[in-house]
């Protein structure tokens, strides 16, 4: 039997300077055995566990005797050390605070990895310093008077900064201020700034909301000046306009959204038809009728390129006239609409479709509660449309698993607010059917418009005209292996080298339903997988299972849905564009900005979890056990989705080392196990509100 480790190590070796692919060693080892195939990938994993190769990016190794140079942002961690987050690593690097090189959070910076000997995380010392992050950072004041200091919070690490400027002897101890840093740390100098924006107390909730905005670099008000070049868009709709679109205007039309949602960018029509068949029309805002290309309104849309959505607010991609008012597809008021239509039998199956320009009427507004009330009911009004489209819907949805889709889904917060901002309660969001329903219609509508383009190329052509996809790529075989092998450890015995992903997939979705663990195994189930992109390449959605796929029902929330629309309506009328370039610049552009939007979400409902289980320190709580690193133990409270963690040094009883490959902590003499998915009961230790982090005791 050959020894695949060594013969690997050995091609690697003979060039140390090239890398290789997982299919460029088979052909190297003349294999092609799906046994064999297994055995290297196994081989591979043992030699970057052993330090001898280096897994450099996706699918690509490397001998780890020639220096590897890598270029990423910098993560704080903590004061000990940081991680460097390099695009296409499997991880991240750690850097400890001796080799950061003065280096903070976001900067841009050139690392050399370190020999990683038995490490079973890639090592590196920062070598460069290539671009520092300008961007404002967040303080909170330390020390008033004459030399005013603040400390920066950021995650697990801080720092201080010795402010400059006449504003800053009006600051009081624990107003949080925005600061522009001025000098940076090095041997010879201390962290200076000056404050660029005066927010208030800490701890308040309007503050803490602008504090987050600021950190994000996130605006909540448009200028004067985009504002007036807006107050002369003609908000009446001509009868020409009308005549030259497709009229909808008597087929029952409804939208269905939050209770609390003021953007109303799509709406459902549904007609039934002669011969047994439904029309159903999904009609989306018509934004781009009103925000036309290289306007003040339109370079500003693209800046924000996205609406965020906080615990408390929404900070639009456009102002309220538009995104509340001329866009919004509100009840009883005629909208122009850019629209896909279809007809369906009883089946799901799709036997015509139709895409344009449109106007419509909507006659009602539903929330998801009260559409939800009217299908369970049989009640209200339009309550028998809804019930043929939910039934649709379910028909739609088993179409889509049957040709390989995965519906895992993270499970979201909402939380009550007193009349101060104050969180009473934080619970789950619900996912009924009414939701369900309207997913389905969009993910029709994308796919059907995506694949209407890709379609439109000549024979001559590889690909056809230029258009904005949103595509994922299939899992990385070493995250899936990873995940698996965790799975299979709670006792989920599916193996997924017998059977396609997806069928894996869908037979543990069915075996975790209703169990205590489900919410942990979906969330590692999503990170498993590939990140979903836009592109202008005409890629397949793998966790859709549709061979194109883009977004075209939120323009008013989404700038790449506005350009959708407009690449749309050029091909409909005959036009070509080919400027993949250029579009895939807005692709990346857009696919930052959605992470940022991510992120500033995320903190939001962080510093909320932390604000909410600060007042219940007395309380024991029923968790799981969700992370493990060689530092902490993560939790999340069943109860209300707050997640905290243990550090392993507060675990008194004995010294817990990490086992990465067995997702465990374990005593070094008592033997003791804190497994990944376990259940323990937790106990509030403290709470940081500016770091926006919970500690537990382990009880």
């Amino acid at each position: 039997m050959p020894n695949y480790t060594t013969l690997i190590a050995q091609i690697l070796k003979r060039d140390p300077k090239q890398s290789y692919t997982t299919q460029q060693l088979y052909t190297a080892l003349h294999i092609k055995a799906k046994a064999d195939k297994a055995k290297v990938k196994k081989a591979l994993c043992d030699l970057v566990h052993q330090g001898t190769i280096q897994k450099i990016s996706k699918g690509r190794y490397l001998h780890a005797s020639a220096p590897i140079y890598l270029t990423g942002r910098v993560d704080s961690v903590r004061a000990e050390y940081a991680y460097v987050v390099v695009p296409d690593q499997p991880k991240d690097v750690l850097v400890r605070q001796k080799n950061l090189l003065s280096a903070l959070d976001k900067d841009l910076v050139k690392v050399c990895l370190l020999p990683s000997g038995r490490r079973k995380r890639p090592e590196g010392m920062v070598v460069e310093i290539i671009e520092r992050n300008t961007a404002p950072v967040i303080g909170r004041i330390m020390v008033a008077g004459k030399q005013p200091q603040a400390i920066v919070e950021q995650k697990r690490t801080a720092y201080t900064v010795l402010l400059e400027g006449e504003s800053s002897t009006l600051l009081q101890k624990n107003d949080k201020v925005v600061i522009a840093l001025t000098t940076y740390p090095s041997v010879h100098n201390q962290l200076t700034g000056k404050v660029v924006q005066h927010l208030g107390q800490a701890g308040l909730h309007e503050v803490e909301m602008h504090a987050i905005m600021a950190e994000f670099g996130l605006k909540d008000t448009f200028s004067e000046t985009l504002l007036e070049s807006i107050k002369n868009i003609p908000t009446l709709i001509t009868e020409e306009e009308i005549s030259r679109r497709r009229d909808f205007r008597d087929i029952a039309t409804f939208t269905i959204d939050p209770a609390d949602a003021q953007d109303f960018d799509d709406a459902l029509s549904y007609q039934p038809l002669a011969n047994g068949h439904h029309q159903i029309g999904i009609h989306i805002a018509d934004v781009s009728h009103y925000v036309l290309p290289d306007s003040l309104l339109d370079k500003e849309a693209y800046a924000r390129n996205t609406s965020v959505y906080l615990v408390d607010r929404c900070i639009p991609m456009l102002p309220e006239l538009l995104s509340n008012g001329l866009c919004s597809l509100r009840p009883n008021e005629t909208k122009l609409t850019f629209s896909v239509v279809f007809e369906l039998d009883k089946q799901g199956k799709v036997h015509s479709k139709w895409l344009g320009e449109t106007v419509i009427h909507s006659n009602k507004r539903f929330s998801y509660e009260k559409a939800q009330a009217a299908i369970d009911n049989q009640t209200g009004d339009f309550h028998e449309a809804l019930t043929v489209l939910n039934q649709l819907a379910k028909q739609l949805r088993a179409k889509r698993v049957q040709k390989g889709a995965i519906n895992f889904e993270t499970k979201s917060l909402i939380f009550a607010l007193d009349a101060h901002g104050k969180p009473l309660q934080v619970l789950p969001k619900l996912r009924t059917d009414s939701h369900k329903l309207i997913e389905e219609f969009m993910l029709l509508a994308n796919k059907e418009v995506a694949t209407y383009v890709a379609k439109l190329k000549q024979k001559q052509e590889k690909t056809g005209p230029t258009f904005i996809y949103r595509t994922h790529d299939h899992p990385d075989p070493d995250k899936l292996h990873e995940f698996f092998l965790f799975v299979n450890q709670l006792g989920y015995k599916i193996d997924p080298n017998t059977t396609p992903v997806y069928k894996a997939m869908h037979a543990l979705e069915q075996a975790i339903q209703g169990k205590q663990e489900e919410n942990i195994i979906q969330a590692l189930a999503i990170r498993s997988m590939a990140k979903a992109l836009y592109t202008t390449k005409p890629d397949p959605h793998f966790a859709l299972a549709f061979a194109h796929y883009t977004h075209f029902t939120s323009p008013i929330r989404r700038y790449s849905d506005l350009l959708v629309h407009r690449l749309l309506k050029k091909y409909l009328k005959g036009a070509r564009i080919y400027d993949a370039a250029s579009y895939e610049k807005k692709c990346q552009y857009a696919v930052e900005r959605e992470y940022l939007a991510v992120s500033a979400e995320r903190a939001s409902i962080k510093y909320k979890q932390v604000e909410f289980i600060q007042n219940l320190k007395d309380e024991i709580f029923e968790g799981i056990i969700s992370g493990l690193t060689e530092w902490n133990i993560y939790i999340e409270i069943l109860s209300n989705g707050c997640e905290g963690m243990v550090r392993l040094s507060d675990l008194t009883d004995d010294n817990y080392l990490f086992e990465e490959h067995h997702f465990q902590v374990v005593g070094k003499y008592t033997k003791k196990c804190y497994r990944l998915g376990d259940m323990v009961k937790v106990k509030v230790k403290s709470c940081d509100l500016d770091k926006r982090h919970i500690n537990f005791w382990l009880c």
